[in-house]
């Protein structure tokens, strides 16, 4: 049986989105001494406003997180190229590195909060049901 809610599918997603922008991050990192190779990357925030913004307006009010189109991470644009072509900077995705790893783990963190709600009501209800019996 799997209950979802509106907060943990948001959470889904935003645990989703923090696991691509590692992956991402991690795949620019391998490629720092590939020729041509130019960072991909998202905005983090603007994907997981607009994945909100989709989820509260559908038409059950709650549309699941893994029905969500996938992001695709594109080309950063601003950054500077060496002669080779290759324009990733291993200072930039240590931060990108360091912050989805933040933004990973404080996700898990609210998860792990909302279930232990989710058990203490649980918890409250069969000992009030003990009580009355």
């Amino acid at each position: 049986m799997q209950i979802t809610t509106p907060v943990t599918e948001a959470l889904n997603r935003y645990l989703d989105l923090s696991s691509l922008e590692l992956k991402v991050t991690a795949q620019n990192m391998a490629n720092v001494d590939t020729p041509g190779y130019r960072t991909e990357g998202f905005d983090f925030a603007a994907e997981m406003s607009h994945s909100l913004d989709r989820m509260n307006s559908s038409e059950s009010g709650s549309m699941s997180a893994a029905s969500l189109p996938p992001v695709h991470p594109g080309a950063v644009e601003g950054l500077l190229e060496r002669p080779d072509g290759n324009n990733v900077s291993m200072d930039r995705e240590g931060m990108k590195m360091a912050e989805a790893q933040l933004q990973f783990r404080s996700g898990v963190e609210l998860l792990k909060h909302v279930f232990t709600r989710e058990l203490d009501a649980i918890r409250s209800e069969e000992h009030t049901s003990e009580l009355q019996s």
